[in-house]
């Protein structure tokens, strides 16, 4: 198995494709990177930007590239001895016109070949759409896009389909013959009935309306496509034929302003396999499982093995080719049997490098029995992350977000009522599927035929709010301790919360625990199962929902600690929550990725870096937001009944103004932009688009599926406002020495997460262009362009005059921090250590180091140990109290008595990685002695005794 020593993560759109990668391929390798970690590569929809919206996973996204693109970019990296770790995406695939297999679908239903590719319930409880699959994709009702005249009737080669903008459906067979044979006699009466034209015409009718219902799969397609064939050669051929079809379009179509001219289109569509509907019907009335709640993103039953083995044809060959190296695996949770899927991926593709995307809770483990090498990296990014964060002013904290926002919510609480808030909106009819579900099985058994639908819903939502963790992974293998454990509480919970339904969740209960009575049949067992496993397929996108994209736009006591994974109500960590966390890390998953930013996370890892400094210094901050409070209060917008924007939203949006504004290395004067280290424009549209997803996503006062425009707006206008560059803008004089202060002191903070990432356990992980300074926003504003002309230029240079001038390079480095130079020198000098001792980092023992002195709680210092070498990592934090802004974290003047004790065991002298500085072998090694030259070190020893 190749295991990766960094991985680099880009993201692949049309704006960047297979050329584009190859491109910079030779500038990573002399980064330090051993391996592309690409965001999905197969065919997606048009113009996707991300490519999880997959339409065919067999091939390759034709824009990104051509064939011959992807082998000239494979053969550069194989040149260059690096690998290729893929994200692939089994749970979903786009719900789109370009996807073949659901065309396939609509058009055949469940006598399409691929009928069984998708999550589908074609027997839903619900008879408006039985036997049909729901199509939530209009704008308006149905009704009124019908006779608007936006679902049109369309004819060509391909045979009639529905089009509606870009949707492109085609009809059922059958349903041709209501088509043709509409006023038929006008084509009788102008080709004659003896014409032969019209007999083939009339022999295609007898064709459609007698194709057998015993016939399925490929020989109903060919007789399909024969008719289709047979019609096309008609229509291109004769006149006549050809007035008919059109002016029967013409008539199907209906005429906008006539209602009853559409009746022809309703009755067409009401025999098709699909059910058009409004957007939002998909929130409460559901036939088939979505990705979360977007309703383009159709779930895969890769659980089948003939799917799976389907989906994963072109990847097992691009495994076999050794393209691919490593596999990261999109939403585990979201697998009907994510622990049978890893297994069955590990055969097919045996020795191969694998992480999941898995979001653990605080004590949750990572299923030990999963044949991976460890997750993703959210874990130790929130990990690391919590180490910047001041736990002594977390009290302060408090009292400041009450007295700012007027939040007096228990965290707790809001995880609960923002989870209950999903359930009862956006997954109303996940909720109600699994309802129905339960209802079938209930009603066999004396014990619960007289449960109702509604109590044994409001059971299931009542579980599913409590339920603590992201998702259990009880399977036909039976049920994990863990797993128990997690049960037994939610249920406990439940019954507290709703004592009148004891029965109905104690029956749940006795499900989810497999609680098996003996009389039950093995098909009775496997009904248990079944819901089981549905109701773990559902609690993970609830607590998606509810908690990351719901309440970290809510609660917003610190919003540096809202990340994915996060647990904001947790006020950082210690150092020995750190050092406890990467010793589990060695001992069980000493691959997993090491993340600091990707490209879910709500912020990129420099602005959370600087928003941390925040926790350091509470009193000041607090002065500052009353006073921006009231310089800025003019420019809010008062109605009768509220406040635009309110205090809660006003809170988040300085918070982050601090985080994502721009260095500032020219400046203001005579209200030019250039102070904004970019265009004002572009920076203030960044903005407004970001409070715009942010008061939708938090769903107090509008939300994506109820927007609220006045809020909005006036939200908008309040930014503008108080962004505004000219000199008399009051809030901007106030506020722009405070945050330039907060940058200067998160910029230290970015370089120790940094060191810490590439020396802990783990394989460190970058996201693009984060190898200098990134300030970016959640997505789409973290997959801006990245310029990597300036970034080879930079390490070009870094890489020359390591060579020829350490101490002016430093020097330099420091006096131009802004351009972000120094965290790419740090990135290049320890991952050149890393390679150069790969096996003091992918397998060394770690010991955690004790420092003592004045300062001692501002470091964070462990040793990595293999063979005869030793690495010591030594990362300052919480820096405002002990120098200026303007000063740097270096020498004994700073840190005093701060020592950090070596282990007799771990030998020197000592050589900084970073700065060739050397140091004697002492038992004890001051911190000033340490950084003296930079603000964090890495040490290397080797024993050759």
């Amino acid at each position: 198995m190749r295991i990766p020593i960094a991985t680099y993560r880009l993201q692949m759109r049309p704006e960047f494709g297979f050329s584009d990668a190859q491109h910079i391929l030779s500038y990573l390798a002399e980064l330090g990177i051993s391996d592309i970690y690409a965001s999905p590569i197969f065919k997606a929809r048009q113009g996707s930007g991300h490519g999880y919206d997959i339409v065919d996973p067999n091939q390759l996204n034709p824009e990104l590239g051509s064939e011959d693109d992807f082998t000239a970019l494979m053969d550069t990296l194989h040149d260059l001895a690096m690998g290729w770790v893929q994200d692939i995406v089994p749970n979903h695939m786009a719900y789109d016109s370009q996807n073949p297999f659901l065309m396939d679908i609509l058009e055949h239903g469940p006598d399409s070949e691929y009928a069984d590719y998708f999550d589908i319930e074609w027997e839903h409880p619900y008879d408006d759409f039985k036997g049909k699959l729901l199509t939530p994709m209009l704008g308006d009702f149905y009704g009124k896009c019908l006779e608007n005249g936006e679902i049109q009737l369309d004819y060509s080669a391909a045979g009639l389909h529905i089009n509606y903008y870009h949707l492109r459906i085609p009809l059922r067979i059958e349903s041709y013959a209501r088509f043709l044979t509409h006023d038929l006699g006008r084509l009788s009466r102008s080709l004659g009935r003896s014409s032969s034209d019209f007999m083939k015409l009339l022999g295609i009718l007898y064709i459609v309306k007698n194709i057998s219902a015993e016939t399925t799969g490929r020989e109903r397609k060919d007789q399909v496509e024969f008719v289709k064939d047979l019609l096309w050669e008609l229509y291109s051929s004769n006149d006549d034929v050809k007035a008919f079809i059109d002016h029967n379009l013409k008539l199907f179509n209906g005429k906008v302003g006539r209602p009853e001219s559409f009746e022809l289109l309703d009755g067409l569509l009401s025999e098709q396999f699909f059910r058009l509907a409004f957007w939002k019907v998909g929130a409460e009335e559901l036939n088939y499982r979505r990705f979360f709640t977007i309703n383009e993103l159709i779930c895969v039953r890769v659980e089948d093995h003939r799917v799976f083995q389907k989906t994963h044809h072109l990847i097992s060959q691009l495994v076999q080719s050794e393209h691919f190296t490593g596999l990261r695996i999109d939403h585990l949770d979201g697998l009907y049997d994510p622990t049978q899927y890893l297994r069955r991926l590990r055969e097919k593709l045996d020795d191969i490098f694998l992480v999941v995307e898995k979001i653990l809770e605080l004590n949750e483990e990572l299923p030990n029995w999963w044949p991976i090498q460890g997750t993703s990296g959210y874990d130790f990014l929130n990990q690391v992350n919590s180490l910047f964060c001041c736990q002594a002013h977390e009290s302060a904290f408090n009292d400041i977000y009450r007295q700012v926002s007027g939040v007096t919510d228990r965290y707790a609480d809001m995880v609960i009522a923002k989870k209950r808030l999903i359930a009862e909106t956006n997954l109303v009819g996940d909720v109600d599927n699994l309802a129905h579900l339960l209802k079938r099985i209930a009603g066999q058994y004396r014990y619960g035929r007289d449960f109702t639908l509604s109590g044994l819903k409001k059971s299931i939502l009542e579980v599913l709010v409590q339920f603590p963790i992201y998702c259990t992974y009880v399977n036909r293998n039976g049920i994990s301790q863990r797993d128990q454990h997690y049960i037994e509480t939610a249920i406990a919970q439940a019954k507290q919360r709703i004592p009148q339904l004891v029965n109905e969740l104690t029956l749940i209960e006795k499900l989810l625990l497999l609680n098996f009575e003996d009389f039950l049949s093995d098909d009775e067992k496997n009904q248990w199962l079944h819901f089981v496993m549905r109701f773990q397929q559902f609690s993970g996108p609830l607590m998606a929902k509810g908690i990351e994209d719901t309440l970290f736009y809510v609660y917003n006591r610190l919003i540096s600690l809202n990340e994915v994974g996060g647990h904001p109500d947790h006020f950082g960590i210690a150092i020995d929550d750190f050092h406890h966390f990467n010793q589990k890390t060695l001992a069980h998953w000493p691959h997993a990725l090491n993340a600091t930013a990707t490209h879910d996370t709500k912020r990129s890892e420099d602005m959370r870096a600087r928003l941390n400094v925040l926790s350091e210094i509470p009193q000041e901050w607090a002065q500052q937001v009353h006073h921006w409070q009231q310089l800025n209060q003019p420019h809010k917008q008062t109605t009768a009944k509220r406040v635009i924007p309110d205090a809660n939203d006003e809170y988040f949006l300085y918070q982050t103004l601090v985080g994502i504004y721009p260095f500032q290395q020219i400046p203001y004067s005579n209200g030019k932009d250039d102070h904004f280290g970019t265009d004002h424009g572009t920076f203030l549209e960044r903005i407004t688009q970001y409070v715009v997803k942010a008061v939708r996503e938090a769903k107090v006062y509008t939300a994506w599926l109820r927007a609220d425009t006045e809020y909005e707006a006036g939200f908008i206008r309040f930014v503008q406002a108080i962004l505004d560059p000219s000199p008399d803008n009051e809030f901007f004089r106030a506020f722009r020495p405070f945050q330039e202060k907060v940058a200067a002191y998160g910029l230290y903070n970015s370089l120790s997460q940094t060191l810490l990432k590439i020396a802990s356990p783990g394989v460190p992980d970058f996201y693009q262009g984060t190898e200098l300074w990134d300030l970016s926003l959640v997505d789409p504003d973290n997959r801006r362009p990245v310029d990597y002309d300036e970034r080879l230029s930079f390490l070009q240079e870094i890489k020359r005059r390591c060579q020829t001038g350490m101490t002016s390079l430093l020097s330099d480095l420091k006096a131009t921090r802004y351009d972000g130079r120094l965290k790419l020198f740090l990135i290049i000098r320890a991952l050149a250590a890393r390679q150069q001792y790969l096996e003091v980092f992918q397998t060394g023992d770690y010991y955690p180091l004790v420092v003592n002195g004045q300062f001692a709680d501002h470091v964070i210092a462990f040793a990595r140990h293999a063979g005869n070498t030793t690495a010591i990592a030594i990362a300052p934090r919480f820096l405002t109290s002990l120098i200026t802004p303007d000063q740097e974290p270096l020498g004994n003047a700073v840190w005093a008595d701060t020592h950090v004790s070596i282990p007799s065991a771990l030998r020197g002298p000592w050589q900084d990685a970073l700065t060739d500085l050397e140091i004697l072998d002492q038992s004890q090694i001051s911190i000033g002695k340490i950084l003296q030259t930079f603000p964090v070190a890495l040490l290397i020893s080797r024993d050759d005794r």
